[in-house]
C-alpha cells in the first residue's frame, strides 16, 4: 500500500512543503502529521530559508482532512484520540510558530484538518476550484479550544459559528468574504510562488520581527523577545544596506545580518 508523505524542497531561499497523497485527496495520516511537524522544525532551524510555501499535491485537494481509514485504529479510544490530537496540535503549532512566513496555496478540497493547517499559515490564497468545510458536526467530533481560538481569530464569531454549526461547504468567493483566505486567484501556485520570492528578497530580520510581534499580540504572550527582535533590526547590516540602497535608488541586497 502506498503511504502519503510530506515533501520538503528548498530553492532560492524559498521552502516548499507538499502534502502528498493524491489517491486519498491528500488526507492526513498520523505519520503525515508527525512528518509535517518535523518538516517545519527543519525549516525553522535553517538560516538559508526565508519563507515557506505550503500546498497539496495536484490540483484537486489541498488537504481533505484526516485519513478516515485510520480512525478505527488511531482514534477509537481516549488514549489514541489524545495521541492523535496531540500530533495534530504539534504540527499546527510548528507552522504557526515557524520563524519564517508560511503561505498556503489552496487548490481544490480544504476540509477539516486541512482547514486547520491552512489557518495556521500566515497567508492563504485560493484557486477558483477551492472548497472549504469543517464537517465535525456531521461526524460527532469535538474541536478543542486551541483550534477554536484559531478559527475565531481568523473568521470572527458569527462566521466561525456558521462554519462549525452548519458544516456547510464554502466556495472560494465565500471563503474570502469570511476571512478564510486573503483572495481568490486563477493560478494559485504561480501567484503564491511569486509572492514567496518577493518576500524572500525583503529584509529577513524585519519580517521575522513582524511575525513575532503579530503572533505575540494574537496570543497575548510576553513582548520582551519582540523588543529584542526589533532592536536587532536597527543594529543590523541589513538596516544600513536598506538606507544605502534607498539613497542610491537601487534594489537592496539583504543577508539577514
Amino acid at each position: 500500500m502506498t503511504l502519503g508523505r510530506i515533501k520538503l524542497t528548498v530553492q532560492d531561499q524559498v521552502a516548499e512543503v507538499t502534502v502528498d497523497d493524491i489517491a486519498k485527496h491528500n488526507a492526513m495520516s498520523l505519520a503525515m502529521w508527525e512528518a509535517l511537524r518535523l518538516a517545519f522544525e527543519e525549516i525553522d532551524g535553517r538560516s538559508d530559508i526565508r519563507v515557506c510555501l505550503l500546498r497539496g499535491a495536484g490540483e484537486k485537494a489541498f488537504v481533505s482532512g484526516a485519513n478516515i481509514s485510520e480512525f478505527e485504529k488511531q482514534r477509537s479510544s481516549q488514549s489514541t484520540v489524545t495521541k492523535y490530537n496531540n500530533s495534530v496540535r504539534s504540527a499546527q503549532r510548528s507552522i504557526r510558530h515557524c520563524r519564517v512566513p508560511v503561505i498556503a496555496a489552496i487548490s481544490g478540497v480544504c476540509y477539516g484538518g486541512g482547514l486547520g493547517i491552512a489557518l495556521s499559515c500566515d497567508l492563504r490564497y485560493a484557486s477558483p476550484s477551492a472548497r472549504f468545510c469543517i464537517p465535525a458536526a456531521r461526524m460527532g467530533l469535538g474541536y478543542d479550544d486551541e483550534n477554536m481560538k484559531i478559527i475565531l481569530q481568523n473568521l470572527g464569531p458569527q462566521a466561525a459559528a456558521e462554519l462549525l454549526y452548519s458544516a456547510s461547504v464554502y466556495d472560494a468567493i465565500s471563503a474570502q468574504s469570511m476571512g478564510i483566505v486573503r483572495s481568490r486567484v486563477d493560478n494559485v501556485f504561480e501567484f503564491c510562488s511569486e509572492l514567496a520570492h518577493q518576500i524572500a528578497r525583503n529584509a529577513p530580520l524585519t519580517i521575522q520581527a513582524a511575525k513575532k510581534t503579530l503572533l505575540a499580540l494574537a496570543e497575548g504572550s510576553d513582548l520582551a523577545s519582540v523588543k529584542t527582535a526589533i532592536d536587532n533590526c536597527f543594529k543590523s547590516k541589513d538596516y544600513a544596506e536598506g538606507r544605502l540602497a534607498f539613497a542610491e535608488k537601487r534594489s537592496p541586497y539583504f543577508t539577514g545580518h
